[in-house]
């Protein structure tokens, strides 16, 4: 028999190179939102395509010219700064101006994603950073909701919000009475988006298709849509005193689903761990509630992300397995007397 020479070959990693890249990933989440665009645009005309191809194409500009001034390689190709775009038009009403996109789009990308270092470097979503300080800088502009096919009509017609409309309610000694003299919509328009707000949040159907599109291509994990909004119902149910409509309408209302699913999920700015990935959903959902209930604001979503996303290093800390066969120093009694 002729001997075999065996050769040990030393790389660098990662050593299992998987079929996905980001481009891949990007372009599935891409793909999930397109029926809450198409969604948008029957609810609320042409506009809203048009608002959100400006904030994609701004974002991609910014994201270019940005990585040009840098000196960095070009990352448009990964399709990152779509997605970003995209998101923050979601969370936009079809009113915006469209030079605010612009701004709200150069806040995302430049400040908020490439002074960090660009993908999977920002400690930050991107998209919710670029709407809070529209939010704060134009708070008028965007809180101007259009009505949904109010553009069939010739006067444009704007509209309050459900979350808007059900102000007070929290503290109504009658709260199904209350919920029936808040003028809210059906619970069956809810679902299907006949309501005012943000173009990618009232659509809770076409959200839902994202979500199980998202899940099923394992682009996302469901743990952190469910036990988000599930902290919310839960929390929602306390305060609504066993109410459960109103807890259908608070799930509904606002951008809770849109958050949940595809702003709370993001690899960058979530935790690895499971452990991590509950905490992280569970303090979402909690700040979301807290918020809503108690704040001076009725949505809380952007906030409640935002302030996670910043606790989530100390969140891994936390919850990391420590590697196999690793055993804790055990530190000298005399050394912590010195």
């Amino acid at each position: 028999m002729s001997e075999i020479t065996k050769k040990l070959v030393v790389s660098a990693s990662p050593h299992f190179r998987a079929k996905d890249t980001t481009t891949k990933i990007m372009l599935d989440v891409i793909i999930a939102m397109i029926p809450a665009l198409v969604a948008a645009v029957i609810l609320f005309g042409v506009r809203s395509l048009v608002l959100t191809v400006v904030s994609v194409i701004s974002c991609v500009v910014f994201e270019y010219l940005s990585r040009k001034v840098m000196k960095r390689h070009n990352t448009i190709g990964d399709l990152s700064a779509v997605v970003t775009g995209m998101l923050l038009a979601f969370n936009l009403p079809s009113t915006m101006p469209v030079w605010m996109v612009i701004i709200g789009a150069f806040v995302a990308i430049v400040i908020a994603k490439q002074f960090f270092g660009g993908i999977g470097n920002n400690f930050v979503n991107p998209a919710l950073i670029g709407r809070i300080v529209l939010m704060a800088s134009y708070p008028t502009q965007i809180g101007n909701f259009e009505a949904p096919f109010a553009y069939k009509t010739v006067d444009a017609v704007t509209t309050a919000t459900p979350l808007a409309q059900m102000t007070g309610v929290y503290s109504a000694e009658n709260l199904g009475t209350a919920i029936d003299n808040a003028n809210l919509p059906s619970l069956l328009d809810m679902f299907f988006g006949v309501k005012g707000g943000c173009l990618g949040e009232v659509c809770i159907l076409a959200l839902l298709i994202g979500f199980v599109y998202l899940v099923i291509r394992k682009v996302i994990s469901p743990v952190i849509p469910l036990v988000y909004m599930g902290t919310v119902a839960v929390a929602m149910l306390i305060a609504g005193k066993g109410n459960f409509e109103f807890v259908a309408y608070q799930l509904m209302a606002g951008g809770l689903v849109l958050g949940a699913v595809f702003m709370a999920t993001d690899y960058t700015t979530s935790p690895v761990s499971f452990k991590g990935k509950i905490i992280y959903a569970i303090g979402c959902g909690l700040l979301t509630s807290l918020i809503r209930i108690f704040g001076s604001l009725p949505e809380g979503v952007s906030f409640s992300i935002i302030i996670m996303n910043i606790l989530v290093p100390h969140i891994e800390h936390l919850t990391t397995a420590r590697p196999f066969g690793e055993v804790k120093e055990k530190k000298n009694k005399k050394e912590e007397v010195k």
